[in-house]
């Protein structure tokens, strides 16, 4: 696939997609109307940093709640990492929460947001996707956006036969050939949207499509057929077990080593997790620890969790860690997991 510009299907799919954003475009609360000159690079960029894995349906009420909060890039900057850690809680992957504080801090630094593709990339936590999205929706440079609508969307068009993830080059080439040097920002989100609404992963709608007419899949009567992708590998089941100990109405939490799995996060003590479980290996502290009937359960990126539940009287003596009262655990911002374990250990007793 090369990636010259200008193709001859590059104009039309352009045009045609840009019209349909016009008349389609989502109203999501960090966008900008389309043909806007003005979007907020801030807002572009938490909105970017927020999507990555997650949701368009689970982020805008949590957008919405950062930006009241921290409604500017400074505000965000001059925040304790522990209120942005704890208000990150449930969004996943947090180390992204630890790169977006470091972010702000250095575009304080700087006196703003660098306008430029490569500039961008120089900022924490801003890898090469996140980097051509803010340059093309913030700043209106001609950038190369491909995300998992986007990559989808292309992969029809084109009728890509390479399996992901080995594709995204190819994928990114035949964007580039389709790219707009006018209106990038809003290609892209139009992209997006198309991906979202129309070329949906199961039952496209293909009829509805503005760019049907061109897309090799769809003369090929397949296009759920694309993107092509590769065998999911079976992830690995590990074990654990949760330590809830309890005094006067107050739960003992823990705050996580700064690096690795949910770092720096508060937390409920946990054993460890190993391919067996490991029933009341490494308590927080001795007593007469009891296992409650049933597990939790918790998918992570890169494997599974079974979480055994443990529950002790502390008796005031216990120095480890911070209590905090059962009836505000929902105000800590546990990270998914241990909120599940949470909840399944106050139904349990």
């Amino acid at each position: 696939m090369s990636a010259k510009r200008p193709s001859e299907i590059a104009p039309k799919t352009a045009d045609a997609l840009l019209s349909w954003y016009d008349a389609h475009a989502r109203a999501l609360p960090w966008r900008a109307a389309p043909g806007s000159n003005a979007p907020d690079p801030y807002r572009v960029w938490l909105s970017e940093i927020m999507l990555q894995q997650t949701t368009v349906a689970a982020v805008t009420p949590r957008f919405a709640a950062f930006v009241a909060r921290w409604p500017s890039v400074e505000a965000l900057a001059a925040a304790p990492e522990a209120d942005l850690m704890a208000a990150w809680a449930g969004l996943g992957y947090y180390a992204r929460a630890r790169n977006l504080h470091a972010c702000a801090r250095s575009v304080v630094e700087r006196g703003g947001f660098p306008n430029t593709e490569e500039g961008l990339r120089e900022l924490p936590g801003v890898g090469a996707y996140t980097a051509a999205a803010i340059a093309a929706i913030a700043f209106g440079e001609r950038a190369v956006v491909v995300d998992a609508n986007v990559a989808r969307v292309v992969a029809r068009l084109f009728a890509l036969e390479q399996p992901l993830p080995a594709a995204m080059p190819a994928l990114r080439a035949a964007t580039d050939t389709i790219t707009p040097d006018l209106r990038a920002g809003d290609f892209a989100q139009a992209m997006m949207d198309l991906g979202s609404s129309i070329c949906t992963p199961r039952a496209p709608h293909c009829l509805a499509c503005p760019l049907s007419a061109g897309c090799a899949a769809y003369r090929a009567g397949n296009p759920e057929g694309f993107p092509v992708k590769r065998a999911k590998p079976i992830k690995p089941q590990r074990y654990g077990t949760i330590f809830w100990a309890e005094d006067a109405g107050k739960v003992l939490l823990v705050t996580r080593p700064p690096r690795g799995l949910l770092g720096g996060m508060r937390a409920l003590p946990t054993g460890p997790w190993a391919d067996a479980p490991p029933g009341l290996a490494d308590p927080p502290f001795p007593a007469e620890w009891q296992m409650l009937p049933g597990t939790v359960a918790h998918v992570f990126t890169h494997f599974r969790l079974e979480l055994a539940l443990a529950v002790a009287r502390a008796d005031g003596h216990v120095a480890v860690g911070a209590w905090w009262p059962v009836t505000e655990l929902d105000s800590v911002g546990l990270p998914s997991v241990f909120a599940k374990a949470a909840a399944a250990i106050r139904r349990a007793t």
